[in-house]
Parts: structure tokens; C-alpha cells; sequence
């Protein structure tokens, strides 16, 4: 899908940024009115415990998956799966790398 397919967050949220919804936009256009699916794969930065970031994960997985049901995607159209901090973008340990990791990944 050529809308990008990362939707970025800020530290410890999980709503939706206003850069972020054209992009979803675009994708909720694209599945809308198909049987075809993606999976949402939320992630988190390595601050915080392990269980915390796969629930923080899973909170922002599920935001992205709300917002597209709010633009008229099914929900069977898709899958929530978190991998917490456990599959970073940038592997650094500082806040360029931090926001990188802080995102879902549609795919």
C-alpha cells in the first residue's frame, strides 16, 4: 500500500496524531468495500516493563484498528497483535529511536 504503512505515537499514548490520519485514511479507503485484510502490529519504546509495553502496544493497535472502524473498515478486516518492545525500528538507546519505536505498523 503506497500510503506509508507506520503510524507514529507519542510517549506513553496510544490516540490517534493528527498526522497520522490521512495516512489511515488512505488505508481505510483502500479496504473498504474488499475482503482484504491487514494486521496491526502495535509496538513501544524500551522504557517500561515488558508487560507494560505489550499492553501499551496492544492499546495503540487497537486505537489504529477503532479509527479505521470509524472510517468504515470491518473489524474482521483486521488483526490486533502487539510485540511490545520486543521488534524495534532503531535498536538506540535515545529519543530519536524512542519515537521511531512508538508506533503500529499496518501490514
Amino acid at each position: 500500500m503506497s500510503a506509508g504503512n507506520v503510524v507514529y505515537f507519542d510517549f506513553d499514548q496510544a490516540e490517534i496524531r493528527p498526522d497520522a490520519q490521512k495516512v489511515l485514511a488512505e488505508h481505510a479507503a483502500r479496504l473498504k468495500g474488499t475482503d482484504k485484510k491487514v494486521r496491526l502490529e502495535g509496538h513501544a519504546d524500551e522504557r517500561g516493563t515488558r508487560e507494560y509495553n505489550m499492553a501499551l502496544g496492544e492499546r495503540r493497535a487497537k486505537a489504529v484498528r477503532d479509527y479505521m472502524i470509524f472510517l468504515g473498515v470491518k473489524n474482521a478486516q483486521m488483526e490486533v497483535i502487539s510485540y511490545g518492545e520486543e521488534r524495534p525500528a532503531n535498536v538506540g538507546s535515545n529519543p530519536d529511536a524512542w519515537a521511531e519505536n512508538r508506533r503500529v505498523v499496518i501490514k
